[in-house]
């Protein structure tokens, strides 16, 4: 494999010195790039993005032309492995992805078995490749899933919600059934990721988007444990150096502890937490990514600046472990000029705390 040029951000997420905090943002390739919204109109949906290797491709590369970023993301989505599973994946304008098939009782569950990476998912492994190749070295490529709550919230949902009523229907009143889901949900993770790692990322992440709705204690039973898993059946060496994972739980700050102790190597952290505190209490544990507010991408730019410089006064000196990100995705209305001056504060105001 091609040497990377670029391995800030991997050596970040190890916790070994570096000469300024990467960065990277969530959602990087997407609406708020005109590029973007030109090769999926002329692709006709998003999926079709998704499944063209070299459309994938194009829209993975597309933000680093513009931007000094630090690492490129896989475009793909985190419902890639429900809809691998069969329960029918698509989009609804301006009301996000639905299924034509939810799970609404154990019998759907039982029916349901492991995608096969390279058969069922064939299609992303793919794209990973042809990214991997692309890239030429330049900077990692992380590849990503949803996490089992996560996935599992949208499969029995059959689409987004805000009360969600019908997982926690099936949490409280039938907790074996959703457990079998979930169990099955890790083991496809695992799959899916080290199909990834085989295929050329050099990073993992998983987006445990929803677990912030849960209670604590439902937090540690029906997401935290099977995240925990994925950690410990992940290959964690590859091309002959380690292979970093993170968790972000939207909305976790409260259990960056429990999260911790997985095994992880990042916690990413959204904006309702304080990176000063959430660095006092993890220590040397483990990196941190965050975490600006997505919004804060609407503000002056001096403004943005300004937050830049705070949140990295509030990591402070003293080592590294620190990867620059917004606290979840870039907005679609964002103005793309925006972004950049968000990257460029990082890069250059990050410097004195690397000396």
């Amino acid at each position: 494999m091609t040497e990377l040029k670029n391995d800030t951000y991997l050596r970040a997420l190890l916790k070994q010195p570096v000469d300024y905090t990467p960065v990277w943002m969530m959602r990087q390739a997407g609406r708020y790039l005109p590029e973007y919204r030109e090769v999926r109109k002329d692709a006709g949906d998003f999926m079709s993005v998704c499944r063209d290797a070299d459309l994938a491709c194009e829209v993975t590369i597309q933000p680093l032309r513009r931007f000094k970023l630090d690492a490129a993301i896989l475009f793909s989505d985190i419902l890639t492995i429900p809809d691998a599973m069969g329960l029918g994946l698509y989009f609804e304008t301006g009301e996000g992805p639905k299924f034509t098939n939810p799970i609404t009782c154990r019998a759907d569950i039982e029916k349901i078995g492991i995608p096969d990476p390279e058969d069922e998912l064939g299609y992303v492994m793919n794209a990973v490749r042809t990214i991997r190749k692309e890239l030429n070295g330049e900077v990692p490529l992380i590849g990503f899933s949803g996490s089992p709550w996560t996935l599992a919230t949208y499969m029995i949902e059959g689409g987004s919600s805000k009360a969600f009523t019908k997982i926690k229907k099936m949490m409280f009143s039938d907790p074996q059934s959703l457990h079998l889901l979930l169990d099955k949900l890790a083991d496809s993770v695992i799959t899916y990721l080290n199909g990834q790692i085989a295929a050329g990322a050099q990073s993992v992440m998983v987006f445990d988007t929803w677990g912030g709705v849960l209670s604590p204690r439902d937090y540690k039973d029906f997401s935290l444990q099977y995240m925990a898993k994925i950690v410990d059946g992940l290959t964690r060496h590859a091309d002959g150096r380690k292979v970093p994972v993170t968790l972000f739980t939207k909305n976790g700050g409260m259990w960056l502890e429990d999260i911790v102790a997985t095994g992880c190597d990042a916690v990413g952290l959204d904006w309702t937490i304080d990176i000063e505190q959430a660095k006092a209490r993890v220590g040397d544990k483990v990196a941190l990514q965050g975490n600006m507010d997505p919004s804060m991408l609407y503000a002056p730019l001096p403004r943005i600046e300004e937050e830049v410089s705070k949140i990295l006064a509030g990591f402070g000196h003293g080592g590294t472990g620190h990867v620059f990100n917004l606290g979840h995705g870039i907005h679609p209305d964002v103005k793309p000029e925006h972004a950049g001056h968000f990257i460029e504060s990082v890069h250059r105001l990050s410097k004195q705390y690397h000396k």
